[in-house]
């Protein structure tokens, strides 16, 4: 199928020539849309157990940045970036198989409605109280038992000034895992001719609601599947986290991070002070991010992978990112011939803090009728010499 400039891929839609080539399975390629070095392509990815057909929409930038997005999950499916020496890989954990995505592997998926956790498994608005489901013990965790990381989005290409994306959508419907309110969400994944990848989510509602949107996305700034992350370098620009129960509850309590295996303020190795521990096997702590104003961009995080120069800065509108270290990878999930091993990556999931619908003095996860929900993740790649 021949080309079509970004700039015509809206009277490309109009037009219904997307919608008819999405209904052909016999075409592998679909669509590309290019300008300026800019390309989105789509192909059939395959198809889920219940026979719903998922598309893979690859984007490239012209410098070496590739950026795979499929509509399972809105799941980031791979990310290729260029080493010091030029030299790309994947790192990102993928999966070679929609069917290892479908049976629960580690994956890029969007989650939602509410990323992380709900204690209790309930919670008030306007003292109605609303439970949700229970997937972790007593508590709600990412979502539900399907949750938005399980669900076929719709997808279109999406562009604009210097930039080739992908905008997805979903309605999750009244009463879905517990939660009020029909919701309508999308996620738009745009890859910059400098290599940023901009995820902008963004949703409405027609009742009062909680929200909390994330990208689960597991890193390895070496490539996917080589080995653990521990001699990645790595900065959090935060000076308190949150104190957690045994089941990772907030307690409601920021305490500092100085003095702590948690101190990140300063660059430092990942496997410095893991094995300390112990209770998570790991990191699994959300950070609350130094910010001068609410919902400002601002740098959350930043890696480097000394190995390869590859780095990393994550910069987010959310005033928290859970760090978490695959500390449940055990080998088992072999991918492109490399098995998945334990602390195999790191995830930087910017977001509303955890159990944020019961704490009332965390920034405030509530949408309602009227208002929209916008938040913004922006990952700068590059290189150290």
């Amino acid at each position: 199928m021949k080309p079509t400039t970004i700039q015509n891929v809206r009277r490309v839609l109009a037009a219904g020539v997307l919608a008819a080539a999405a209904a052909s399975s016999a075409m592998p390629e679909a669509r590309a849309a290019e300008a300026e070095g800019l390309t989105v392509t789509r192909q059939l990815f395959g198809s889920t157990a219940d026979g719903t057909a998922v598309d893979l929409y690859t984007l490239q930038n012209g410098r070496g940045v590739t950026v795979r997005v499929m509509t399972y999950g809105a799941t980031l499916a791979g990310v290729e970036v260029p080493d010091r020496a030029g030299r790309p890989a994947n790192v990102l954990l993928y999966c070679d198989t929609l069917q290892q995505y479908e049976a629960g592997a580690p994956s890029g998926a969007v989650i939602g409605r509410y990323a992380n956790r709900i204690g209790g498994a309930k919670f008030s608005i306007g003292g109605v109280e609303y439970k949700v489901t229970a997937n972790s013990g007593p508590n709600h965790i990412h979502g539900g038992r399907k949750g938005f990381a399980k669900c076929v989005w719709q997808a279109e290409p999406a562009a604009g000034e210097g930039f080739a994306g992908v905008r997805l959508s979903l309605t999750s419907p009244d009463g879905d895992e517990g939660y009020p309110g029909t919701l309508k969400a999308a996620v738009t994944y745009a890859l910059t001719d400098a290599g940023e990848l901009r995820m902008e989510y963004t949703a409405t509602t027609d009742k009062p609601t909680v929200l909390n949107l994330t990208n689960h996305a597991y890193w390895n700034l070496a490539g996917a599947g080589e080995g653990n992350v521990y001699a990645h370098k790595l900065m959090i620009n935060a000076d308190r986290y949150l104190d957690v129960d045994a089941a990772l509850i907030p307690s409601g309590e920021l305490k500092a991070v100085e003095g702590t295996p948690l101190d990140f303020r300063t660059p430092q190795p990942v496997g410095t002070k893991i094995a300390q521990l112990t209770a998570t096997r790991g990191y699994d702590h959300c950070y609350v991010l130094n910010r001068k104003l609410p919902d400002e961009l601002s740098l959350a995080a930043r890696v480097v992978d000394p190995s390869s120069g590859r780095c990393m800065e994550v910069w987010t509108t959310k005033p928290g990112v859970q760090l978490y270290t695959a500390n449940h990878l055990n080998g088992k999930l072999v991918v492109g011939g490399k098995p998945y091993v334990q602390h195999g990556a790191l995830c930087l999931e910017t977001q509303h803090f955890p159990d944020s619908p019961n704490k009332p003095h965390f920034p405030s996860p509530v949408l309602r009728p009227g208002q929209t929900y916008r938040h913004v993740t922006v990952h700068k790649f590059g290189v150290e010499k």
